[in-house]
């Protein structure tokens, strides 16, 4: 039983405490250090960025009246009102919103402890799960691999990426999409930790048990008899259904995390049994496991999703919250037994999927999802060009500038990396190696359905943890495996520190231009290196 449970789950706890203590000692630092950076100066510029137009207000508005309002009629310059101390710039007309309210609801927390005209407070909750994203990733990488230096680095990568750091200070959606959906990704693998040392347990007293019973007449009998124990109840499961609905809500991009990350669990399940020695392996996973996780996460997402518009149901003047009372279903048909408020919901959002799916524009800061992972067209958020004495210019033109331009330590070295993962997935059956590449999957691989629709490369904040995975991956290739010569290990913790602070190093070196710091234009020019990163 101590043979299968180490094949299962690795060493021993016991064995990884030092290292353990030393791996959390070192991402609380970094986590404080990038939650430091994230928070100074939030309220800079003290004006709406970019889509901070939209959801900023639109947060406020779901404080005010439980669901979004258009502008009022005939109010010029909202946005400055808004800013300057008069948040209330609402009519009594309901807005079409083709996004789900959790993550406005995130950003109106903020604005409810600071107050709606604060720059600090409809950003503040941004930079909260910024910084928490990366406290959870460095502990989704000791989970990885339990590996201080490993995890550390992941930590530190995620800290010091500039895509994910303008997001931290933006009151923008995609950052709470990358939350949930990362949030929901440590929930799973602490229940595939939770799962296998169950299956450990109780495996031994498990085929004690088949052994003592004649062979079954049923067939579901002698089919069970070889798939393995039961697990029970996986509460870590159900979180992370509660973790996706929430992502869901946010937008509806996090639709193919839980498709994604739902067949990963099972897939780990399916590896479990199949290590434990289970004769039906597979159909045992799909049947003990699969469908009590299909009945576990997708309804608790979809019951989670359904209450997140608490607000809309709440209130009477939400966009086509009378849309059934209007349209009565038919007597005596299905819809009739829909209860009314569903119905309206229903046909809402039938209206979000028509306006996503034809949405067709041109906007100088779009960009084709081949070119987001070589940072090819990052978005510009916010560009001033002051003059010498403005905004505290002391050179003749200065730049006062904001752009999520990734960490090519980062997005360059997952790009090149990202063969490298799968080659180690596909042929080394290295099960860290898929998880890392699942959430490129879900993030990323979907938007190439949609070639003609306007999109952006900020949406790709969703999946940056897992590039980050993706990178340390191959960092752990450079350290060596456990077993090597502990010359080789040295060299390998040598070259692992050296790409981490170089990586560092080139944060340092961009920040102006992620935090809207005055420098001159000169130093601008040697900071957008070409022409399509401004």
């Amino acid at each position: 039983m101590e043979s299968l449970r180490e094949r299962l789950l690795g060493p021993s706890p016991a064995s990884l405490s030092r290292s353990g203590r030393l791996a959390w000692l070192g991402i609380l630092l970094v986590t404080v250090l990038g939650g430091a950076v994230r928070l100074w100066r939030l309220d800079h510029p003290h004006r709406l960025v970019f889509d901070e137009t939209y959801y900023v207000k639109q947060a406020w508005s779901l404080r005010l009246h439980g669901h979004e309002r258009e502008i009022r009629e005939g109010l010029e310059k909202p946005d400055e009102l808004f800013t300057d101390g008069t948040p209330d710039v609402f009519g009594d007309v309901p807005d079409l919103v083709v996004h789900p309210p959790v993550g406005k609801w995130m950003i109106a927390l903020g604005q409810i402890a600071f107050g709606p005209e604060s720059s600090f407070g409809w950003r503040v909750s941004s930079a909260v799960v910024g910084t928490l994203s990366i406290l959870v990733l460095g502990g989704v990488a000791w989970l990885l691999w339990r590996n201080a230096l490993l995890a550390i680095s992941a930590a530190t990568l995620l800290a010091v990426d500039g895509h994910h750091f303008v997001q931290s200070r933006t009151g923008l959606l995609d950052i709470f999409v990358m939350w949930w959906a990362l949030l929901a990704f440590l929930l799973l693998l602490l229940d595939r930790e939770q799962g296998r040392r169950r299956l450990a347990a109780r495996w031994g007293p498990w085929q004690e048990r088949q052994r003592g019973r004649p062979v079954p007449r049923t067939p579901w009998g002698r089919w069970s008899r070889w798939w393995g124990p039961s697990l029970g109840p996986r509460w870590w499961r159900l979180a992370a259904g509660v973790s996706l609905g929430l992502c869901v809500g946010t937008k509806w991009s996090g639709l193919f995390f839980l498709a994604v990350f739902g067949l990963m669990t099972v897939w780990w399940d399916v590896g479990a049994r199949r290590t434990a020695g289970a004769p039906g392996w597979f159909t045992g996973a799909v049947v003990r496991d699969g469908i009590p996780a299909f009945l576990t996460v997708v309804p608790t997402a979809l019951v989670t999703y359904v209450a997140s518009w608490a607000g809309w149901f709440a209130t009477d003047g939400g966009w086509k919250r009378q849309w059934a009372v209007d349209n009565p279903a038919a007597p005596g048909s299905l819809a009739g037994l829909v209860p009314d408020p569903l119905r309206s919901l229903w046909a809402y959002h039938a209206e979000m999927m028509n306006f996503h799916v034809g949405l067709q524009n041109e906007h100088k800061w779009s960009s084709n999802p081949w070119s987001w992972t070589v940072q090819w067209r990052p978005t510009l958020f916010y560009a001033q060009w002051p003059e010498r004495g403005e905004q505290g210019c002391e050179a003749d033109r200065c730049v006062d500038y904001i752009a999520s331009l990734g960490n090519v330590f980062v997005w360059w070295g997952a790009t090149a990396g990202m063969l490298v993962v799968l080659f180690l997935w596909l042929l080394g059956r290295d099960w860290r190696a898929g998880a890392a590449l699942s959430g490129i999957v879900a993030g990323w691989l979907p938007w190439f359905l949609y070639q003609t629709r306007t999109v952006y490369s900020f949406y790709a904040v969703a999946f940056v943890p897992w590039l980050v995975l993706v990178v340390v991956c191959c960092l752990a290739l450079a350290l060596g495996p456990a077993t090597a010569s502990p010359a080789r290990r040295r060299w390998g913790a040598v070259a692992v520190v050296v790409y981490v602070t170089l990586a560092t190093v080139w944060f340092v070196w961009y920040y102006p231009v992620h935090a809207a710091v005055v420098i001159p234009r000169e130093e601008w020019r040697m900071r957008l290196w070409f022409d399509f990163w401004n």
